[in-house]
Protein backbone atom coordinates (compact mmCIF):
# COMPACT_ATOMS: atom_id res chain seq x y z
CA UNK A 1 0.00 0.00 0.00
CA UNK A 2 2.69 2.31 1.23
CA UNK A 3 4.59 2.12 -2.73
CA UNK A 4 1.29 2.39 -4.16
CA UNK A 5 0.60 5.86 -2.02
CA UNK A 6 4.48 7.01 -2.64
CA UNK A 7 5.37 6.06 -6.52
CA UNK A 8 2.52 9.15 -7.44
CA UNK A 9 2.71 12.62 -6.32
CA UNK A 10 -0.20 13.34 -3.67
CA UNK A 11 -2.35 16.34 -3.61
CA UNK A 12 -0.35 18.03 -1.66
CA UNK A 13 2.69 18.24 -3.26
CA UNK A 14 1.13 19.42 -6.76
CA UNK A 15 -0.93 21.84 -4.63
CA UNK A 16 2.61 23.11 -3.96
CA UNK A 17 3.85 22.85 -7.15
CA UNK A 18 0.70 25.39 -8.11
CA UNK A 19 1.35 27.95 -5.49
CA UNK A 20 5.21 27.82 -5.93
CA UNK A 21 4.30 28.88 -9.88
CA UNK A 22 2.06 31.79 -8.60
CA UNK A 23 5.30 32.97 -5.92
CA UNK A 24 7.63 32.42 -9.61
CA UNK A 25 5.73 33.80 -11.98
CA UNK A 26 2.89 35.89 -10.53
CA UNK A 27 0.46 33.88 -12.82
CA UNK A 28 -2.88 33.25 -10.78
CA UNK A 29 -3.80 30.84 -13.64
CA UNK A 30 -1.63 28.36 -12.14
CA UNK A 31 -4.42 27.57 -9.72
CA UNK A 32 -5.83 26.15 -12.33
CA UNK A 33 -3.99 22.74 -11.66
CA UNK A 34 -4.39 22.56 -7.96
CA UNK A 35 -8.31 22.86 -8.57
CA UNK A 36 -8.14 20.55 -11.74
CA UNK A 37 -6.04 18.07 -9.31
CA UNK A 38 -8.45 18.16 -6.43
CA UNK A 39 -11.67 17.96 -8.74
CA UNK A 40 -10.53 16.68 -11.79
CA UNK A 41 -10.18 13.62 -13.60
CA UNK A 42 -12.69 10.73 -14.36
CA UNK A 43 -16.27 11.21 -12.62
CA UNK A 44 -17.15 7.48 -12.99
CA UNK A 45 -15.97 4.40 -10.78
CA UNK A 46 -13.56 2.15 -12.04
CA UNK A 47 -14.39 -0.31 -14.24
CA UNK A 48 -12.47 -2.46 -16.20
CA UNK A 49 -15.26 -3.71 -18.68
CA UNK A 50 -14.88 -0.21 -20.22
CA UNK A 51 -11.07 -0.29 -21.14
CA UNK A 52 -10.04 -0.45 -24.48
CA UNK A 53 -9.16 -4.08 -25.75
CA UNK A 54 -5.78 -5.15 -24.63
CA UNK A 55 -2.69 -4.84 -26.46
CA UNK A 56 -1.78 -8.02 -28.71
CA UNK A 57 1.92 -8.17 -28.21
CA UNK A 58 2.28 -10.27 -30.76
CA UNK A 59 1.68 -7.05 -32.96
CA UNK A 60 4.74 -4.62 -33.32
CA UNK A 61 2.51 -1.39 -32.95
CA UNK A 62 1.70 -2.76 -29.59
CA UNK A 63 5.75 -1.72 -28.45
CA UNK A 64 6.82 1.30 -27.76
CA UNK A 65 10.25 0.37 -28.80
CA UNK A 66 11.90 -2.57 -30.66
CA UNK A 67 15.39 -3.22 -31.61
CA UNK A 68 14.23 -3.99 -35.44
CA UNK A 69 12.29 -0.07 -35.59
CA UNK A 70 14.43 2.94 -35.50
CA UNK A 71 12.87 5.20 -32.94
CA UNK A 72 13.42 7.81 -30.33
CA UNK A 73 15.26 5.68 -28.38
CA UNK A 74 18.30 5.17 -30.86
CA UNK A 75 19.13 8.43 -29.79
CA UNK A 76 22.89 9.00 -28.33
CA UNK A 77 24.24 12.53 -26.47
CA UNK A 78 26.29 13.99 -29.00
CA UNK A 79 29.48 13.57 -28.60
CA UNK A 80 29.22 10.30 -26.91
CA UNK A 81 31.52 7.63 -28.70
CA UNK A 82 29.86 4.22 -28.14
CA UNK A 83 27.40 4.01 -30.50
CA UNK A 84 23.67 2.81 -29.81
CA UNK A 85 24.29 -1.27 -30.68
CA UNK A 86 20.60 -2.62 -31.13
CA UNK A 87 21.88 -4.37 -34.37
CA UNK A 88 24.82 -6.29 -31.60
CA UNK A 89 23.91 -6.15 -28.34
CA UNK A 90 24.35 -9.36 -26.52
CA UNK A 91 21.35 -8.38 -23.94
CA UNK A 92 18.30 -7.04 -23.79
CA UNK A 93 16.72 -4.18 -21.62
CA UNK A 94 12.95 -4.56 -20.57
CA UNK A 95 11.84 -1.09 -20.20
CA UNK A 96 8.81 0.14 -18.18
CA UNK A 97 7.67 3.35 -18.82
CA UNK A 98 6.15 6.16 -16.21
CA UNK A 99 2.62 8.06 -16.32
CA UNK A 100 2.11 9.83 -19.55
CA UNK A 101 -1.57 9.96 -19.51
CA UNK A 102 -2.37 12.60 -16.97
CA UNK A 103 -6.13 13.69 -18.61
CA UNK A 104 -9.53 12.08 -19.72
CA UNK A 105 -12.55 10.39 -18.81
CA UNK A 106 -10.92 7.27 -18.18
CA UNK A 107 -9.08 5.57 -15.58
CA UNK A 108 -7.02 3.23 -17.71
CA UNK A 109 -4.71 5.02 -20.69
CA UNK A 110 -7.07 4.71 -24.08
CA UNK A 111 -4.30 3.87 -26.53
CA UNK A 112 -5.08 6.65 -28.43
CA UNK A 113 -2.00 7.15 -31.32
CA UNK A 114 -2.44 10.51 -31.62
CA UNK A 115 -2.85 11.66 -28.17
CA UNK A 116 -0.74 13.63 -25.73
CA UNK A 117 0.07 10.97 -23.84
CA UNK A 118 1.48 8.74 -26.51
CA UNK A 119 3.81 11.55 -27.23
CA UNK A 120 5.01 11.19 -23.53
CA UNK A 121 5.65 7.84 -24.58
CA UNK A 122 8.24 8.98 -27.15
CA UNK A 123 9.57 11.61 -24.59
CA UNK A 124 10.22 8.79 -21.78
CA UNK A 125 12.03 6.74 -25.05
CA UNK A 126 14.13 9.47 -26.42
CA UNK A 127 15.06 10.61 -22.74
CA UNK A 128 15.06 7.54 -20.31
CA UNK A 129 14.95 4.39 -22.62
CA UNK A 130 18.23 5.64 -24.80
CA UNK A 131 20.14 5.58 -21.33
CA UNK A 132 20.10 1.87 -22.09
CA UNK A 133 21.42 1.84 -25.90
CA UNK A 134 25.20 1.00 -25.29
CA UNK A 135 24.51 -2.44 -23.88
CA UNK A 136 20.95 -3.98 -25.10
CA UNK A 137 18.48 -4.41 -27.26
CA UNK A 138 15.68 -1.82 -26.27
CA UNK A 139 12.02 -3.59 -25.76
CA UNK A 140 9.55 -0.74 -24.09
CA UNK A 141 5.93 -1.93 -24.05
CA UNK A 142 2.74 0.58 -24.60
CA UNK A 143 0.11 -1.00 -21.91
CA UNK A 144 -3.08 0.66 -20.28
CA UNK A 145 -1.20 2.74 -17.72
CA UNK A 146 -3.19 4.29 -14.94
CA UNK A 147 -4.19 7.76 -15.70
CA UNK A 148 -2.54 9.85 -12.94
CA UNK A 149 -5.39 10.58 -11.47
CA UNK A 150 -5.53 7.27 -9.77
CA UNK A 151 -3.16 8.39 -7.57
CA UNK A 152 -5.59 10.92 -5.94
CA UNK A 153 -9.01 8.77 -5.55
CA UNK A 154 -7.93 6.56 -2.93
CA UNK A 155 -6.86 3.47 -2.60
CA UNK A 156 -9.19 1.41 -3.98
CA UNK A 157 -9.21 3.01 -7.09
CA UNK A 158 -5.70 3.37 -7.22
CA UNK A 159 -4.97 -0.30 -6.49
CA UNK A 160 -7.77 -1.05 -9.23
CA UNK A 161 -5.92 1.19 -11.76
CA UNK A 162 -1.75 -0.41 -11.31
CA UNK A 163 -3.37 -3.86 -11.10
CA UNK A 164 -4.94 -3.45 -13.81
CA UNK A 165 -2.20 -1.83 -15.91
CA UNK A 166 0.10 -4.37 -14.05
CA UNK A 167 -1.83 -7.29 -15.79
CA UNK A 168 -0.64 -5.84 -19.31
CA UNK A 169 2.82 -5.18 -18.49
CA UNK A 170 3.19 -8.67 -17.33
CA UNK A 171 1.86 -10.43 -20.31
CA UNK A 172 4.14 -7.88 -22.04
CA UNK A 173 7.04 -9.40 -20.51
CA UNK A 174 6.09 -12.81 -20.49
CA UNK A 175 5.65 -12.00 -24.46
CA UNK A 176 8.83 -10.43 -24.52
CA UNK A 177 10.69 -13.66 -23.12
CA UNK A 178 8.74 -16.21 -25.78
CA UNK A 179 9.16 -14.40 -28.54
CA UNK A 180 11.97 -12.17 -28.44
CA UNK A 181 14.78 -12.46 -25.54
CA UNK A 182 15.06 -16.20 -25.72
CA UNK A 183 17.25 -17.04 -23.34
CA UNK A 184 19.22 -13.95 -23.16
CA UNK A 185 20.69 -12.05 -20.46
CA UNK A 186 18.68 -9.13 -19.37
CA UNK A 187 18.39 -6.14 -17.89
CA UNK A 188 15.18 -4.94 -16.38
CA UNK A 189 14.38 -1.38 -16.18
CA UNK A 190 11.55 1.50 -15.36
CA UNK A 191 10.74 4.91 -13.36
CA UNK A 192 8.13 5.63 -11.81
CA UNK A 193 4.64 4.08 -12.13
CA UNK A 194 6.77 1.54 -14.57
CA UNK A 195 8.50 0.76 -11.14
CA UNK A 196 5.29 -0.36 -9.36
CA UNK A 197 5.28 -2.71 -12.05
CA UNK A 198 8.97 -3.52 -12.36
CA UNK A 199 8.83 -4.86 -8.66
CA UNK A 200 6.11 -7.22 -8.86
CA UNK A 201 7.74 -8.53 -11.99
CA UNK A 202 10.69 -9.03 -9.64
CA UNK A 203 8.74 -10.32 -7.02
CA UNK A 204 6.24 -12.36 -8.86
CA UNK A 205 7.60 -13.41 -11.73
CA UNK A 206 11.50 -13.46 -11.62
CA UNK A 207 12.50 -14.16 -8.24
CA UNK A 208 12.83 -18.00 -7.69
CA UNK A 209 12.76 -18.88 -11.00
CA UNK A 210 15.55 -19.30 -13.82
CA UNK A 211 14.78 -16.01 -14.81
CA UNK A 212 16.62 -14.56 -11.72
CA UNK A 213 19.72 -16.31 -13.19
CA UNK A 214 19.91 -14.26 -16.49
CA UNK A 215 19.06 -11.09 -14.80
CA UNK A 216 21.99 -8.71 -14.87
CA UNK A 217 20.34 -5.83 -12.84
CA UNK A 218 16.99 -4.23 -11.90
CA UNK A 219 17.14 -0.37 -12.56
CA UNK A 220 13.57 0.76 -11.08
CA UNK A 221 14.27 4.40 -10.15
CA UNK A 222 11.56 6.90 -9.45
CA UNK A 223 9.58 6.88 -6.31
CA UNK A 224 9.54 5.67 -2.55
CA UNK A 225 10.75 1.83 -2.85
CA UNK A 226 10.72 0.62 0.73
CA UNK A 227 13.11 -2.00 1.73
CA UNK A 228 11.10 -4.10 2.75
CA UNK A 229 9.60 -4.49 -0.67
CA UNK A 230 12.83 -6.98 -1.22
CA UNK A 231 12.26 -9.07 2.03
CA UNK A 232 11.68 -12.36 1.19
CA UNK A 233 12.75 -12.70 -1.79
CA UNK A 234 15.03 -15.74 -2.67
CA UNK A 235 17.39 -14.43 -5.80
CA UNK A 236 17.22 -11.03 -6.28
CA UNK A 237 18.76 -8.62 -3.26
CA UNK A 238 19.71 -5.16 -3.52
CA UNK A 239 23.04 -4.03 -5.08
CA UNK A 240 25.49 -3.31 -2.92
CA UNK A 241 28.34 -1.90 -5.84
CA UNK A 242 28.74 -1.09 -9.33
CA UNK A 243 29.08 -4.29 -10.99
CA UNK A 244 26.51 -6.28 -8.87
CA UNK A 245 24.47 -8.34 -10.91
CA UNK A 246 20.85 -9.82 -10.38
CA UNK A 247 20.38 -7.11 -7.94
CA UNK A 248 17.86 -3.73 -7.85
CA UNK A 249 19.05 -0.34 -7.75
CA UNK A 250 16.68 3.03 -6.60
CA UNK A 251 16.42 6.17 -5.91
CA UNK A 252 14.46 9.17 -4.96
CA UNK A 253 15.75 12.62 -6.14
CA UNK A 254 15.39 15.57 -4.12
CA UNK A 255 17.49 18.77 -3.87
CA UNK A 256 20.00 19.17 -1.15
CA UNK A 257 18.72 22.78 -0.77
CA UNK A 258 15.83 20.75 1.33
CA UNK A 259 18.37 17.72 3.16
CA UNK A 260 17.29 18.91 6.90
CA UNK A 261 13.63 18.81 6.07
CA UNK A 262 11.61 15.88 7.61
CA UNK A 263 10.79 13.38 4.61
CA UNK A 264 9.30 10.91 6.83
CA UNK A 265 7.42 8.61 4.01
CA UNK A 266 11.13 8.49 2.91
CA UNK A 267 12.36 6.75 6.35
CA UNK A 268 13.61 2.97 5.52
CA UNK A 269 13.41 3.66 1.82
CA UNK A 270 15.99 2.04 -1.11
CA UNK A 271 18.33 4.30 -1.94
CA UNK A 272 21.60 3.50 -4.49
CA UNK A 273 23.82 6.51 -5.13
CA UNK A 274 24.39 6.47 -8.84
CA UNK A 275 27.86 8.48 -8.54
CA UNK A 276 29.28 5.63 -6.42
CA UNK A 277 26.67 2.55 -6.30
CA UNK A 278 26.62 2.12 -3.38
CA UNK A 279 23.63 1.44 -1.11
CA UNK A 280 23.01 4.46 0.75
CA UNK A 281 26.03 5.66 -0.11
CA UNK A 282 27.34 9.09 1.64
CA UNK A 283 28.36 12.03 -0.55
CA UNK A 284 30.21 11.77 -3.55
CA UNK A 285 31.52 15.26 -5.29
CA UNK A 286 30.89 16.39 -9.03
CA UNK A 287 34.43 14.83 -9.97
CA UNK A 288 32.31 11.43 -10.14
CA UNK A 289 29.75 12.37 -11.75
CA UNK A 290 29.57 11.62 -16.13
CA UNK A 291 27.42 13.58 -17.09
CA UNK A 292 23.55 15.15 -17.24
CA UNK A 293 21.48 15.26 -20.60
CA UNK A 294 19.06 17.64 -21.31
CA UNK A 295 15.89 16.26 -22.36
CA UNK A 296 14.86 16.27 -26.07
CA UNK A 297 11.31 17.00 -26.79
CA UNK A 298 8.52 18.77 -24.96
CA UNK A 299 6.60 16.43 -21.77
CA UNK A 300 3.09 17.33 -21.79
CA UNK A 301 2.10 18.08 -18.92
CA UNK A 302 -1.73 19.18 -18.99
CA UNK A 303 -4.19 18.00 -16.58
CA UNK A 304 -7.30 18.96 -18.84
CA UNK A 305 -8.13 20.23 -22.25
CA UNK A 306 -7.76 18.44 -25.67
CA UNK A 307 -5.29 15.53 -25.25
CA UNK A 308 -4.90 15.50 -28.94
CA UNK A 309 -1.62 15.30 -29.84
CA UNK A 310 0.65 18.75 -31.07
CA UNK A 311 3.14 17.44 -33.01
CA UNK A 312 6.22 17.40 -30.65
CA UNK A 313 9.60 17.18 -32.04
CA UNK A 314 12.36 15.67 -30.02
CA UNK A 315 15.41 16.45 -31.60
CA UNK A 316 19.26 14.81 -31.39
CA UNK A 317 20.07 14.80 -27.52
CA UNK A 318 22.79 17.13 -26.47
CA UNK A 319 25.96 16.70 -25.43
CA UNK A 320 26.17 15.29 -21.75
CA UNK A 321 27.11 17.79 -19.24
CA UNK A 322 29.80 15.99 -16.56
CA UNK A 323 30.85 17.26 -13.06
CA UNK A 324 27.50 19.31 -11.96
CA UNK A 325 26.31 16.72 -9.65
CA UNK A 326 27.20 15.87 -6.24
CA UNK A 327 25.00 13.28 -4.85
CA UNK A 328 24.37 11.56 -1.25
CA UNK A 329 21.88 9.13 0.22
CA UNK A 330 20.38 10.88 3.63
CA UNK A 331 16.87 8.61 5.14
CA UNK A 332 15.90 6.76 2.18
CA UNK A 333 16.26 9.80 -0.34
CA UNK A 334 18.89 10.48 -2.67
CA UNK A 335 20.12 14.65 -2.78
CA UNK A 336 21.94 15.96 -4.73
CA UNK A 337 23.31 19.46 -5.99
CA UNK A 338 19.86 22.25 -6.44
CA UNK A 339 19.19 22.90 -9.82
CA UNK A 340 16.91 26.01 -9.62
CA UNK A 341 18.99 27.77 -11.96
CA UNK A 342 20.23 25.50 -14.15
CA UNK A 343 18.73 24.26 -17.61
CA UNK A 344 17.48 21.32 -15.71
CA UNK A 345 15.45 23.44 -13.75
CA UNK A 346 14.15 25.42 -16.86
CA UNK A 347 12.61 22.14 -18.53
CA UNK A 348 10.31 21.45 -15.48
CA UNK A 349 12.12 18.83 -13.48
CA UNK A 350 11.28 19.58 -9.84
CA UNK A 351 7.69 19.12 -8.48
CA UNK A 352 7.98 21.17 -5.68
CA UNK A 353 9.17 20.88 -2.19
CA UNK A 354 12.59 20.07 -3.97
CA UNK A 355 11.18 17.23 -5.57
CA UNK A 356 13.68 16.30 -8.92
CA UNK A 357 11.11 13.16 -9.38
CA UNK A 358 11.42 14.36 -13.00
CA UNK A 359 15.17 14.70 -13.28
CA UNK A 360 15.85 10.86 -11.86
CA UNK A 361 17.50 9.91 -15.48
CA UNK A 362 18.02 12.92 -16.86
CA UNK A 363 20.80 14.16 -14.54
CA UNK A 364 22.48 10.80 -14.25
CA UNK A 365 22.27 9.76 -18.08
CA UNK A 366 25.50 8.75 -18.45
CA UNK A 367 26.05 7.52 -15.09
CA UNK A 368 23.13 4.95 -15.74
CA UNK A 369 24.64 4.22 -19.66
CA UNK A 370 27.85 3.52 -18.48
CA UNK A 371 26.54 1.46 -15.16
CA UNK A 372 24.87 -0.92 -17.12
CA UNK A 373 27.61 -1.55 -19.98
CA UNK A 374 29.48 -2.44 -16.86
CA UNK A 375 27.33 -4.82 -15.36
CA UNK A 376 26.39 -6.43 -18.84
CA UNK A 377 30.15 -6.65 -19.68
CA UNK A 378 30.16 -7.81 -15.75
CA UNK A 379 27.65 -10.88 -16.76
CA UNK A 380 28.93 -12.00 -19.87
CA UNK A 381 32.32 -12.32 -18.83
CA UNK A 382 31.31 -14.57 -15.81
CA UNK A 383 29.18 -16.66 -18.45
CA UNK A 384 32.12 -16.95 -20.41
CA UNK A 385 34.23 -18.32 -17.38
CA UNK A 386 31.42 -20.34 -16.75
CA UNK A 387 31.17 -21.70 -19.57
CA UNK A 388 35.11 -22.17 -19.92
CA UNK A 389 35.17 -24.26 -16.08
CA UNK A 390 32.10 -26.63 -17.79
CA UNK A 391 34.53 -27.77 -20.67
CA UNK A 392 37.47 -28.02 -18.46
CA UNK A 393 35.68 -30.05 -16.16
CA UNK A 394 34.70 -32.58 -18.47
CA UNK A 395 31.41 -31.43 -18.15
CA UNK A 396 30.73 -30.20 -21.93
CA UNK A 397 32.73 -30.38 -25.35
CA UNK A 398 34.72 -27.86 -26.69
CA UNK A 399 33.65 -26.87 -29.96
Amino acid sequence: MRLLRNLGLGFFALMLIALSLIYATGNIRVLSLGWTVAFGGPSLPFDASTAVPAPDYSQSDSWAALPERAGVEDRVPAGVRDLNIQDSAEADVFFIHPTGYLAGDSWIYTMDPNSKAEENTQWMMANQASAYGGCCKIYAPRYRQANIFAYFRGDEIREQALGFAYQDVKRAFECFLLHYNQGRPFVLASHSQGTHHGIRLLAEVIDGTPLAQRLVAAYVIGGTVPETSFEGLRDVRLCTGANDLGCAVHWDTYSEAVIDQPLPDNLGAVCTNPLSWELNGGLVTKEQHLGAVPASGRFQVELSGSQKSTGVVFEPLSAPIPNMIQAQCKDGVLFITDQSDTIFGEQGGSFGGGNYHGLDYPVFHMDIRENAKLRVQTFLARSLRTADLVVNSGGGRSP
